[in-house]
């Protein structure tokens, strides 16, 4: 018996630990089990029956292997109504956070640390906008914006919590007490807000230049912001020759009204400008929903006619370039009529917004249209004198306009903000920042002595005008021909787009529209007194003055944000410098004088060009430097290279970091908010003082480099030891992928640092090629790293000879919820350059469903 005690109790003990073990086991997957439950919960039905109390007849809804959806209906209410359900079913959580930013009421969702953002928001009554252009509707569209917010609250009645999406799970952990209020139209137009901000043009130009006043005089300013290569590089208009028939286009008025007010001072920026240095993290603050503010925020697309294709009919690419998010700014969806007739008026398909009714960038039986930023200046800003609540104009003290917001914050008392208004706008500079830095850096600035004034910002932005760009999504949709689509693009305000066209009938053409201002003084480039009238704006430029053109000669049109012409309305001074623009017309002139005939794979292998125009503009530079040592290493890499960006090309790997480290060696002097981001302007800031060896940018004291080759010849040895600290020693080993990585974020949670929350929300990293202001526009910050922050956000060819025969493809994927099957799985077809096949005809479309779901009137059998 002794000798048997240890083992028995050896055996005791086994016996508890297995069962220890398989209790924690079961624990385990009793948990994994619930956590899995609990994912799925908001995974949507898409096949079956459901009745939504609401419908007045059935609507079936198709959806192909990728989850995208195509609404088939009797009625535009009925189609409305069925998208505004889809897109609860698949992002209503998105949905409601972006109706929280454009409202001001993320510190509701998210705490205290959102208050800020909410009284800048407030400040620009985003959403009291938005309810003033409700009331401008016609009748038919407020009827489809009711029966889509009527789909949406007909899903979210019978849904909450877990039901809903994953993120309120995770909401619920601070923030308990939230549930969402039904979904009104006002927050459908409220978008529109936020995508006329994220759009904003040349606002942070404005302040880039008045920062840099601080430090250089003006001409060496012109020189860090030059104007446009007019005549070197194409317009959408004019083409690749195209030059001002004036002295200079930037004079060109719109209108006999604008006045030039020479004799109107300005302030001199030089001596307030310094504060503005830490302006850009109070713009940083307002989330981005298409993405940070930046040269880089354009798009590609371009027109065929059939004089140039295989069917004979044309051709129409394009892909807007955005902030990467998960999911995808964009959902896929078609809305089609069973019979197109009164009542009853929409059959398209393409793009849309979740939130918003209709279909935003497509093509619907007759015509296809694509949108790029067209860019133009629509916000100045002015520095206001004020006293108590009265602000100087003329001489006189005139009564500013005050209003109290009152912000929810979860978890804490509510906050009370304060907002004044000038005639022309906010005052932007009270909800604290670098506005208010301006405004306090001010009173040397004026040559006079200090008087008894405060000095505020105050903010004029055409988006805070009531207009009509709510209808003209509807009007696009419903367009017929070249004056249907002229009709809409007249209602598209805000935010201003290069719109390009093409119809069956073989017809391609452009318009730009928007509201853009015409300026009594100045050229928006610099902020201006505010007390004076004869500062602001006198009008805006009419839309029959606005550019547009129908059949050009040459059978093609390309806008990737370039100006539209030569000549015409002055609409900006800080146009995109033209090298996307550029590479698709040479790659389009290639093949058309080939004698190719082109088709939807030859536009879709443009969209994926990874030619770099910046480094060919270097590489015959660095060739014919003598060097040694790392450089000469470096240089040697480079011989040969043809400038390509793809993801394996360890050269396109080592030019990124040269050019990095190039940036830094010429600029990094420069107040910090200016430094280079890289990108067009910075291509043509480089390439035009490669011609000034001597110039005064081509010195780095701290390095003991002077002149152009010395400067040129530091970066690429800084460059060498860089990338063999990152890559490794072996250059068969570098790739540019390894670099320049995507990580799809989360818009809400996928920056919490917490790292399980990030995990379950966010993926990648995917490697990838191209780069900033490359024809594949994959973007990277150079003050930041080489991460992607710019991207190709879908990609789109539409054929106008058969629209089943068009090709698609989003940035991740139709649904919003994290695991979902159709999350993300776009995400490597994009990242590999790859589109689906893009049915539109109801017999393409049933033979690609996989699901269809049949929603009935309530009530019914």
């Amino acid at each position: 018996m002794g000798t048997d005690a240890p083992r028995t109790r050896r055996h005791r003990g086994l016996r508890f630990l297995t069962v220890l073990l398989v209790g924690v086991l079961v624990l385990a997957v009793a948990a994994a089990g619930f956590g899995w439950w609990t994912v799925q919960r908001s995974f949507p039905t898409t096949a079956g029956r459901i009745e939504a109390a609401g419908l007045t007849a059935a609507v079936t809804v198709y959806r192909d292997d990728a989850g995208v959806p195509q609404l088939v209906a009797e009625s535009d209410h009925d189609l409305f109504f069925a998208q505004g359900y889809v897109h609860a079913q698949d992002r209503f959580w998105e949905m409601d956070f972006r109706r929280h930013v454009t409202a001001g009421r993320l510190a509701e969702l998210f705490g205290e640390s959102q208050v800020a953002t909410d009284a800048f928001i407030r400040a620009l009554d985003w959403r009291g906008i938005a309810e003033q252009e409700f009331e401008l509707l016609d009748d038919a569209s407020r009827a489809h914006y009711e029966a889509y917010a009527d789909g949406v609250n007909a899903y979210i009645a019978e849904h909450e919590g877990a039901d809903l999406s994953l993120e309120y799970v995770v909401l619920g952990l601070q923030n308990p007490g939230y549930s969402p209020e039904p979904w009104s139209p006002v927050d459908s137009i409220a978008w529109l807000k936020a995508m006329a901000w994220d759009l904003r043009s040349n606002l942070g130009d404005e302040i880039d230049r008045a920062i840099l006043a601080t430090a250089l005089p003006p001409e060496e300013i012109a020189r860090l912001h030059p104007e446009f290569a007019w005549g070197a590089r194409p317009t959408i208009v004019d083409g690749a020759s195209a030059a001002p028939a004036a002295a200079d286009v930037a004079s060109l008025s719109a209108s006999d009204e604008a006045e030039t007010a020479a004799d109107v001072p300005a302030v001199d920026a030089a001596a307030y400008a310094a504060p503005l240095a830490s302006l850009r993290a109070v713009l940083d603050g307002i989330p981005d929903l298409l993405g940070p503010e930046g040269g880089d925020l354009g798009s590609n697309s371009w027109v065929v006619s059939g004089a140039h294709t295989e069917s004979g009919m044309p051709l129409l690419a394009n892909d807007p370039h955005l902030g990467p998010a998960l999911p995808s700014i964009w959902t896929q969806m078609g809305l089609h009529c069973v019979e197109l007739r009164d009542g009853c008026a929409f059959d398209v398909a393409g793009f849309t917004f979740s939130g918003l009714p209709g279909v935003v960038i497509g093509h619907n039986d007759r015509i296809a249209w694509g949108l790029t930023n067209l860019g133009p200046d629509v916000a100045d800003l002015y520095l206001e004198r004020v006293e108590g609540d009265s602000y100087e104009l003329d001489g006189a003290m005139v009564p500013l306009t005050i209003r109290e917001e009152v912000i929810a914050v979860a978890d804490s008392d509510p906050v009370t903000v304060t907002v004044r208004s000038t005639a022309r706008g906010p005052v932007v500079s009270d909800a604290g920042g670098d506005y208010a830095a301006i405004a306090d850096g001010h009173p040397a600035a004026s040559g006079e002595p200090e008087a008894e004034a405060d000095y505020a910002v105050s903010l004029q932005w055409t988006a805070l005008t009531p207009g009509n760009t709510a209808r003209a999504v509807f009007a696009m949709n419903r367009a017929r021909d070249w004056d249907g689509f002229r009709e809409a693009a007249a209602l598209f305000e805000v935010p201003a787009q290069n719109l390009v066209y093409a119809d069956v009938d073989g017809n391609i053409g452009y318009q730009a529209p928007g509201r853009i201002p015409i300026r009594k003084a100045g050229d928006g480039t610099m902020p201006l007194p505010g007390w004076t009238s004869a500062n602001g704006w006198s009008g805006t430029v009419p839309f029959d003055e606005l550019p547009s053109v129908r059949n050009p000669e040459r059978g093609y049109l390309v806008t990737a944000n370039n100006p539209v012409s030569a000549n015409g309305p002055m609409l900006t001074k800080d146009w995109d410098h033209g090298y996307r623009a550029e590479g698709i017309e040479r790659l389009l002139d290639e093949r058309i004088a080939a004698g190719a005939k082109l088709t939807t794979g030859d536009l879709a292998e443009i969209q994926l060009d990874t030619l770099d125009a910046n480094a060919s503009a270097l590489l015959p530079v660095i060739a014919e430097l003598e060097l040694d040592g790392d450089a000469a290493r470096g240089a040697a890499l480079l011989d040969g290279w043809d400038g390509r960006t793809d993801t394996d090309s360890a050269e396109a790997a080592y030019f990124a970091v040269f050019w990095r480290n190039l940036l830094d060696d010429m600029f990094g002097t420069l107040p910090e908010a200016t430094r280079p981001k890289g990108g067009d302007r910075w291509f043509t800031v480089v390439g035009d003082l490669l011609d000034e060896p001597d110039a005064r940018w081509w010195t780095n004291e701290a390095h003991g480099a002077t002149g152009r080759d010395a400067v040129i010849e530091h970066a690429l040895g800084a460059a060498w030891a860089e990338a063999s600290d990152r890559m490794g020693t072996r250059t068969d080993s570098w790739r540019w992928g390894r670099l320049h990585t995507l990580t799809l974020t989360n818009q809400t949670f996928g920056e919490s640092g917490i790292a399980p929350i990030e995990w379950l929300f966010n993926r990648g990293p995917y490697e990838l090629g191209g780069g900033s202001d490359i024809v594949n526009a994959i973007g990277w910050d150079a003050s930041a790293g080489y991460e992607v922050d710019w991207v190709p956000s879908m990609r789109m060819v539409v054929d106008l000879g058969d629209f089943d025969a068009s090709r698609w493809v989003n940035l991740t994927g139709a649904s919003g919820h994290a695991f979902h099957p159709h999350y993300d799985d776009q995400a490597t077809l994009w990242q590999r350059g790859e589109t689906r096949a893009w049915p539109f005809t109801l017999a393409a479309v049933k033979d690609a469903s996989h699901d269809t779901l049949h929603l009935r009137p309530a009530g019914t059998d």
